[in-house]
């Protein structure tokens, strides 16, 4: 299945549970073997795999590390390369801030204003 942003939350946990769980079986791990080595209780792998709602962002990082698919994290969130132009103008000190686009003040024009 290819993921995508219209995909219901449902569908992409259940998706990456199986992903996961094809990770562990590839490295020929059971539940509770990959538990034991992230830290975790069995049930949480067993919930993972299944696709159930709730489960924290660090033991997903927990497992992800007992599985060693973190650097495949390199993937989904590449380093930001700045901008020649961004390089030149923060002398190459790294940004702090978004910049507020301010919007110009809009005036409604109608037929016969020109005058």
């Amino acid at each position: 299945m290819i993921l995508t942003s219209d995909l219901p939350d449902e569908v992409l946990l259940r998706e990456l549970g199986e992903r996961m769980e094809a990770q562990r079986l590839s490295r020929n791990l059971t539940q509770a073997q990959l538990a034991k080595e992230a830290g975790v209780s069995r049930r949480t792998i067993e919930r993972m795999e299944a696709g159930a709602v709730g489960t924290q962002l660090s033991v997903f990082l927990r497992v992800c590390r007992a599985l060693d698919i973190i650097p495949r994290f390199e993937l989904l969130l590449p380093a930001p390369e700045p901008s020649p132009i961004d390089m030149l103008r923060y002398k190459q000190t790294r940004r702090r801030r978004a910049r507020v686009v301010k919007e110009k003040a809009r005036t409604e024009w109608t037929w016969g204003d020109e005058a």
